[in-house]
């Protein structure tokens, strides 16, 4: 299964928050959107709307320990580290993903295809397809195995 699979199942829209807004402004839309992640956009930069990072419920609890009440003040920017972007395309494989996100302790992960943001995956998502899956697997066992049963002669 492919990280395409699951956006086809998914909303196109995608949260995101600039980086110069506040850590405050990123909590309630966060809140706002019941997620737990925004992608963060750079839209200064000379190439114009860059995706630069993540930002996440763990940002803002980091914002507020190290800095009081005046982390929800911070800027975004002071809290995402733009060298460690970790993406993948919508052909990566759901197990190259989960590879990524244990690799790297992170939930989320951005998608990518021909230098434009398509969308998110979450740990969540790709649990939920695994399910999925083996789930599917399990019935076509079952079902299998009635044929088989059904396909040979009583004594």
């Amino acid at each position: 299964m492919q990280v395409g699979d699951i956006l086809r199942k998914k909303t196109p829209r995608v949260a995101t928050v600039r980086m110069n807004e506040t850590v405050a402004i990123a909590a309630q839309l966060m809140r706002a959107s019941n997620i737990s992640a925004l992608v963060v956009k750079d839209v200064v930069r000379t190439e114009g709307n860059t995706c630069a990072g993540m930002f996440t419920e763990r940002d803002v609890v980091r914002a507020i320990a190290e800095h009081g009440a005046a982390g929800a003040n911070m800027k975004v920017s002071q809290f995402v580290s733009v060298q460690q972007l970790v993406s993948c395309t919508s052909s990566d494989t759901l197990e190259h993903i989960r590879h990524l996100m244990t690799k790297h302790h992170i939930r989320h992960v951005p998608v990518i295809d021909n230098y434009s943001l398509i969308g998110v995956v979450s740990m969540r998502d790709i649990a939920a397809a695994f399910d999925e899956e083996a789930t599917a697997a399990m019935a076509r066992t079952v079902t299998a195995y009635q044929s088989s049963e059904q396909a040979q002669p009583t004594q």
